[in-house]
């Protein structure tokens, strides 16, 4: 055997021992941290006596409000209450809705270093058929620490190519991704080609405008055939998915950050009469005009981030929500699609109001706000009866930093508030007393 032979044999050895013992730790570390889903509302619930924060009006003091099977069904002061309504006394505490993550890898993104648990990129350029909600892994870990920190709803996201494939809301409680998805097919996901790399810009800006021409002619012949005026085309998965992008029921998410991008892929969507949504915004502040003008909505991504020139000052980001808010353009925070970061959302929105967006504006860049822009806004973002009942329970505003989320419910479901996080800092701590003789 040559010295490269065996070379290449150990190489190969080291890394089946390596990807074993990573997953033989990730089941350890996964039967640790896993938590039981809660079980499913078996009576109605009133929260009494905290201050409600509907985000739909002015905040109830010492208000009461009522779910049942996880619905919302009354919210005021002193309503009448169902027989066998089970009554928490929530005095001097909060309510809110629950957070929601905008862009998010939550279920499709375990652990970077062993492939099998990352679920977010398919194979080639164009994937309009990918669905998020059918890779979705309701066991993740980093499912209950996001839950934790006020985050009810993600919007899992898949990722790569030019078109990604289909976002899907997901409740961050249950057994299955069935149950879970609040609402399947949110968005398209598409990446506008990096408008930096000139030779390859214009070729890859052709390539999806090829791809929408080749779905849009799939859809008129097979809307012909509906109608009686032709025959049926061959199915075709991929621009068959994209049919309710054409009849604008389904927007299309388009991440892009500089200006030339962020301006072509407007354009873009003009010409090809579909509704928009641009994710990431870094330069959205200097076309504030156009965006009002076309009405496009921004998802800014992570404020808490380094400027990206050498020539812009360290609160760019930081700034960039309060910018916006006083140019009237329609936003909302989704911060970073980091499934193991989730539970900082909220500080993204706090930085942006220790920056001079108005706090119930970064409160609201959190629920409300990204609800509209995704058509999410009848089930959830604010707390109104027949909207559902993903709520949290603190003691003060959940983008300050020192807030504690003292419970949440997912739909009703209280959640046990367990998570990897708690029961790594319990394990450490009993270490640390034994150390100290305590």
């Amino acid at each position: 055997m040559t010295n490269s032979h065996l070379v290449h044999v150990m190489q190969s050895v080291m890394k089946t021992v390596l990807l074993a013992l990573l997953l033989t730790g990730f089941s350890a570390m996964t039967a640790l941290a896993q938590t039981t889903p809660a079980p499913r509302q078996s009576q109605p619930v009133a929260l009494v006596g905290g201050t409600i924060h509907t985000l739909a009006g002015e905040a109830i003091e010492n208000g009461t409000i009522l779910f049942e099977d996880g619905i919302i069904t009354a919210i005021g002061v002193d309503i009448a209450l169902p027989e066998g309504t089970l009554t928490e006394d929530v005095t001097g505490r909060h309510i809110y809705p629950g957070l929601i993550d905008g862009w998010s890898q939550l279920g499709l993104f375990e652990i970077g270093a062993v492939d099998m648990t990352v679920d977010v990129n398919e194979q080639g350029p164009v994937n309009p058929n990918v669905m998020a909600e059918r890779a979705f892994h309701p066991e993740s870990r980093h499912i209950a620490v996001a839950r934790s920190a006020g985050i009810l709803t993600a919007v899992s996201s898949p990722g790569g190519g030019l078109v990604s494939g289909q976002s899907a809301a997901m409740a961050l409680d249950g057994w299955a991704w069935d149950e879970m998805t609040v609402r399947a097919r949110v968005a398209m996901m598409v990446n506008w080609p990096n408008p930096n790399n000139a030779r390859a810009y214009s070729g890859q800006v052709d390539e999806l405008r090829a791809a929408f021409a080749d779905a849009r002619a799939y859809k008129q012949a097979f809307d012909a055939a509906v109608a009686g005026n032709a025959v049926r085309p061959g199915f075709d998965s991929r621009w068959h998915a994209m049919m309710e992008v054409f009849d604008r029921d389904q927007p299309v998410v388009v991440s892009a950050n500089e200006v030339r991008a962020m301006q072509d892929a407007i354009t873009w969507a003009s010409e090809e009469n579909i509704r928009i949504i641009l994710l990431g915004g870094r330069d959205a502040h200097l076309i504030t005009d156009h965006l009002r003008e076309t009405d496009t909505p921004v998802l800014i991504t992570s404020v808490q981030a380094s400027p990206s020139r050498w020539w812009e000052s360290y609160h760019a980001w930081y700034e960039l929500p309060r910018q916006l808010h006083e140019a009237g353009v329609t936003f909302a925070i989704v911060g970073t699609s980091s499934a193991a970061n989730a539970n900082r959302l909220p500080f993204e929105a706090g930085t942006a109001a220790a920056f001079g967006l108005p706090l119930d504006e970064a409160l609201k860049s959190l629920t409300v706000y990204p609800a509209q822009i995704l058509g999410l806004d009848d089930v959830i973002g604010s707390l109104e009866p027949g909207k559902h009942a993903s709520l949290m329970i603190t003691d003060g505003n959940p983008v300050e930093y020192a807030t504690q989320v003292l419970q949440v419910y997912v739909r009703g479901r209280k959640s046990d508030m367990n998570d990897a996080h708690k029961e790594l800092y319990q394990r450490y701590l009993q270490k640390v007393q034994e150390y100290q003789g305590e």
